[in-house]
């Protein structure tokens, strides 16, 4: 099975500067909507079997139009929700980096819990079993060429990517999820592959209409697909102001 990871469109609170977390009512704003519009021609043809998303207003506005164009009925997944910042959450992104807790952020996020909120690690286990049980749930019910998008947050993306890659939670401060982008995992029974990261572009075909990546028997890679670069963009709380 294939995941597209999309985030939310762009929002009043990423132009504002401030950290939305769960706040109700964060709508995306015109440049968002303008994304949210532009989705079903960037999936273009791609055959999608299902659309779960992060039950928060931004992220149901940003699929509405691609849900549309090609007839599912999204699904609200709980987990794949933002981060809680608890007390962090609606406070500027430039008081919040005078604070002690920031540096842990970006320098050891496993070990960040924000106050009265929840920790990354957390936040990377539940998402990352929500992906991985839909992602199962799915190649059951449509076979395992089947592909899916999964709407959600800036933070939440970068840690199930990161998991993907195989690499620490220390690390995903190092990869980047802009509003709008689309990163892309398929996952097989040998290990995840990531085909694209941060994908901002129009349409995204490459590596999706070939057949699934072959692997020798020593499990590396054969017949492999494009992979996105990262480009420089917004971080994890210290610029996804999700």
């Amino acid at each position: 099975m294939t995941v597209i990871l999309l985030r939310h469109g762009r929002s009043t609170s990423n132009t504002a500067g401030t950290l939305a977390g769960r706040s109700a009512g964060v709508d995306l704003d015109d440049k968002g909507r303008a994304q949210a519009q532009a989705l079903p021609e960037r999936i273009g043809s791609l055959p999608l079997r299902a659309i779960i998303r992060s039950p928060l207003l931004r992220c149901e506005n940003t699929v509405q139009p691609l849900a549309t164009a090609v007839g599912l009925q999204p699904v609200v997944e709980e987990r794949l929700s933002e981060v809680d910042y608890g007390a962090w959450t609606g406070r500027k992104l430039g008081d919040l980096a005078s604070e002690p807790l920031w540096q842990v952020v970006q320098q050891q996020p496993s070990a960040a819990v924000f106050p009265d909120g929840e920790g990354l690690a957390d936040v990377q286990a539940r998402a990352v079993a929500a992906v991985r049980e839909h992602d199962r749930r799915l190649a059951e019910e449509h076979g395992g060429d089947a592909l899916w998008v999964a709407c959600t947050h800036g933070d939440v993306i970068k840690a199930v990517l990161a998991d993907a890659l195989g690499t620490h939670l220390d690390s995903f401060q190092r990869i980047v999820a802009d509003p709008a982008s689309m990163s892309v995992i398929r996952y097989t029974a040998v290990r995840p592959f990531v085909l694209h990261v941060n994908h901002t572009g129009a349409p995204l075909t490459a590596a999706l209409l070939a057949k699934p990546a072959k692997t020798t028997d020593s499990g590396g890679e054969k017949d492999g697909g494009e992979h996105g670069a990262v480009p420089s963009g917004d971080a994890v709380v210290g610029g996804s102001t999700d």
